[in-house]
């Protein structure tokens, strides 16, 4: 059984990249997972960057007044 279970599903392509895709026997549901995959995850990841913006920015701040924790560790960076 595979891990992923499929469902089939009806879509309107165009015509001419229909056409060049089966020529070039391109597996249009494969294509189609790869780049439904990656747009899932750009979608996701802007998701995430919104709802933790305001996190991301008070932490920036918090840095830029701090510095940060390995700032004193960090030997290449010193001018002792």
């Amino acid at each position: 059984m595979s891990a992923h279970p499929k469902k089939a599903a009806n879509l309107t392509v165009r015509v001419d990249l229909l056409e060049e895709a089966r020529a070039r026997k391109i597996n249009l549901s494969r294509t189609l997972e790869v780049a439904l995959a990656a747009e899932l995850k750009r979608q996701r990841e802007a998701e995430w960057l919104e709802q933790n913006k305001a996190a991301i920015e008070a932490y920036g701040r918090h840095v830029e007044k701090h510095g940060l924790f390995s700032d004193r560790f960090r030997s290449f960076m010193r001018e002792d």
